[in-house]
């Protein structure tokens, strides 16, 4: 069974999360600053080298100023 860490949807969110991030105008840096996380945690994340729980997604998506079900409607 394939890990869900590598399937098109989740692959697809964190496109959609880099995007954001993107039009926000943050460097990985900065995100990390206001999510008080290491520049790694959103690296590890936005390369697909670490899954984020629904949590998470709702910080980042909150510190980005973007909705989390326009990320789910992203999918």
């Amino acid at each position: 069974m394939q890990k869900s860490i590598y399937t098109e949807k989740h692959k697809k969110l964190v496109d959609w999360l880099v995007q954001s991030r993107k039009a926000a105008g943050l460097t990985q840096q900065q995100l990390a600053d206001k999510l008080g996380r290491p520049q790694s945690f959103v690296a590890k994340y936005e390369n697909l080298e670490r899954r984020i729980d629904v949590v998470e997604f709702v910080e980042i998506s909150a510190q980005l100023s973007v909705k989390p079900e326009d990320g789910i409607s992203y999918l």
